[in-house]
């Protein structure tokens, strides 16, 4: 054998090794592409009920949302009304009510002052008590 010959040889056996290895990729690769399709096939299986499901209670949802926002309208309109009645209700009766009450408060104070003897006033003729000093009913309300 010639060293031409030995040289083809090699070349044969590296070729025929790298083919090989190439071979075993590729059938490695093959499988690897098998159990993705088949992993791709469950995952779309499962994916389209969850999506339903999804879609379902998206819709129920809607749904309760829809139902809240007529049940908040009728709170508003509610509290409007409550605001209105209350405002009609304090001025129909809290102008009446306070004068009751200021009347019932001077009736206890008239009762109340007719036990009580008058004080004794001194009267010094030609003097004139200042403009604070003075007994009237401003300060009669002003000590109380």
């Amino acid at each position: 054998m010639s060293g031409g010959e030995v040289a083809g040889i090699l070349v044969a056996v590296f070729w025929a090794i790298l083919v090989s290895f190439l071979a075993l990729v590729l059938v490695r690769l093959a499988q690897t592409l098998k159990a993705t399709t088949k992993m791709v096939a469950d995952v779309s299986e499962q994916a389209v009920p969850l999506l339903a499901d999804a879609s379902a209670t998206v819709r129920s949802a809607h749904t309760q949302l829809a139902r809240v926002d007529a049940i908040a309208a009728d709170v508003q309109e509610v509290t409007a009304n409550a605001s209105a009645l209350s405002s009609t209700v304090s001025s129909a009766f809290g102008g009446p009510l306070v004068k009751v009450a200021a009347f019932g408060y001077g009736v206890r104070r008239a009762i109340g002052k007719k036990g009580e003897p008058e004080p004794q006033r001194t009267v010094v003729p030609g003097r004139i008590l200042p403009g604070a000093r003075r007994g009237g009913r401003r300060n009669r309300r002003s000590k109380d």
